[in-house]
């Protein structure tokens, strides 16, 4: 929000009661969202022993979920906008559990790619539901910057927490647990959240347009695959295809957007320099967290040879990180500005993944974690802060349409991170050379994926196998090695433009 603009009218600074209770349930939803885009990073080298998926098929396992969420989040925003928040949050929370139990009895390759897309229909739902109740149970707007921060917190940590929740029931159940534990905190979630949230929607909503939908969720998916399936395997004609197709839908449903009297987006938003900026920086700041997280639980794992709890407590930092800096980051983006906190968030982002440029098999845990704490600092203070001024900057009538726009940039930029930085990482690595005399079909199964060369390695002779998995090991830190500097490259880069796109901008008082 500018500067420019007037504080809250009094009579609308209404303290409403129960607030912080009802805040503290909308959170809960917000952290399994959030712990579900990242906790299959440690499950990955189970679920490839257990299904078996080719490389692209892994890829899509963990990153179909986000690309689903992000297709559907402006359309699920409009819509709580239309039928009530807590209406659509409280059906959305029951269907995640109950795709949950989907998710933890997926018996094929392909059945897990359906349950994790289904579970992302129900995962768009919940989050923009949850920044849109925000906007209109805090009216205070020092009020409304610390709830956001706890939002913000929590959806930063919860991608951080995944890795040591998915850790600690991996080492005592089988991979499946990992979405059972979804049931209980959804069950508290629909209790609780009855009687303590508030609902609220457009007074005045107009029709929701399924055609804009359709448009949306088309565009989104077919603009994505294009650039993963481009990235890691090289341009193809379904590829050409499938980008005309999402680029052509998306351009279809911007125009569609400026001629309707209710549209499901107001594009008119985004000429607001300020508003756009924070956008950008949303989707680039957990671009470098999303696929720093993904690719370092399986390099703990897979290449230096940790137990999966003790992998996922070595990415604690990342959360530590990240909900101390969401809970201060209104206080200090007011003492600065908004473009310092945002821009330096960034830039401390890709610093961090410009050091992981210099990482080796032997690489210890100091670097690693000063890496994690340091991203997760960055994204918390950069994500949290530009959440607040996309909310800020709307009436609260359209709060919904404002938090999915927020929330799109997170799960699009969560699922560009895995799909860029991972077919970076992919494609380096299948390039190695397996040792002389190692039969066809190991050779195969082994540049498939990590977890693939892991597994193949050990119907081999030791010393055959050592070999095999050195060359692997290698690679993938490697690919590791350059999907780093490509990350920083881009974070840096987005640093400078957030300080200039956000020039101007501040916090209500």
């Amino acid at each position: 929000m500018t500067g420019t603009q007037q504080r809250t009218p009094a009579a609308e600074v209404v303290a409403r009661p129960g607030r912080w209770l009802a805040l503290s349930v909308l959170v809960l939803a917000v952290l399994l969202v959030a712990v579900d885009a990242t906790v299959l990073g440690l499950a990955t080298p189970y679920i490839s022993e257990d299904l078996k998926p080719s490389g692209t098929q892994l890829l899509w396992i963990g990153d179909v979920y986000s690309f689903v969420i992000a297709g559907l989040l402006v359309s699920m925003g409009s819509l709580g906008d239309r039928i009530g928040r807590k209406k659509l949050l409280l059906i959305g929370a029951v269907a995640f559990g109950a795709v949950s139990v989907l998710n933890s009895y997926a018996t094929t390759p392909e059945l897990m790619i359906l349950a994790r897309a289904l579970l992302g229909v129900a995962g768009a739902t919940l989050m923009p539901s949850t920044l849109a109740l925000i906007r209109n149970i805090f009216h205070d707007p020092r009020e409304r910057s610390l709830a956001v921060g706890i939002w913000g917190a929590m959806a930063s940590a919860g991608a951080a927490v995944g890795p040591v929740v998915g850790g600690f029931l991996l080492e005592h159940f089988w991979w499946g647990s990992v979405f059972l534990i979804n049931l209980p905190v959804m069950a508290i979630l629909v209790v609780v959240g009855i009687k303590l949230i508030p609902e609220s929607k457009n007074p005045v909503p107009g029709p929701w347009d399924l055609a804009s939908v359709v448009l949306s969720l088309v565009g989104m998916i077919g603009v994505v695959y294009a650039i993963k399936e481009a990235a890691a395997h090289g341009f193809r004609w379904d590829v050409a295809v499938s980008a005309v197709l999402g680029v052509a839908a998306l351009v279809t449903f911007v125009r569609r957007q400026l001629t309707l009297k209710s549209p499901l987006l107001d594009m008119r938003l985004f000429r607001n320099r300020g508003f756009s900026g924070a956008v950008l920086a949303d989707l680039l700041t957990i671009l470098g967290l999303a696929g720093l997280i993904f690719f370092l639980s399986q390099f703990l794992q897979l290449v230096q040879g940790r137990q999966p709890f003790e992998a996922g407590l070595a990415e604690l930092p990342a959360a530590v990180g990240a909900v101390a800096a969401g809970l201060v980051a209104g206080v200090v983006a007011r003492r600065f500005s908004v473009r310092a906190v945002v821009a330096g968030g960034l830039a401390a982002v890709g610093l961090a993944l410009a050091a992981l440029t210099t990482l080796s098999q032997s690489t210890g845990y100091p670097l690693l974690g000063a890496v994690l704490l340091v991203v997760g600092v960055g994204a918390g203070f950069s994500f949290t802060v530009t959440a607040d001024v996309i909310l800020s900057s709307v009436p609260k009538e359209q709060a919904g349409a404002a938090s999915a726009v927020s929330e799109t940039a997170y799960e699009l930029g969560a699922a560009l991170g895995i799909a860029l930085l991972g077919s970076i990482v992919t494609g380096v690595y299948a390039g190695f050379t397996a040792p002389p005399g190692t039969p066809a079909d190991v050779a195969a199964a082994a540049h498939e994926s990590l977890g693939g060369a892991v597994e193949s390695a050990s119907g081999l002779p030791a010393a055959q196998a050592q070999e095999l998995l050195t060359s692997a090991q290698t690679a993938f830190v490697d690919g590791l090695q350059v999907a780093a500097g490509v990350g920083a490259a881009v974070l840096l880069t987005t640093a400078v433009a957030a300080w200039f796109m956000l020039r101007g901008q501040s916090l209500e008082s």
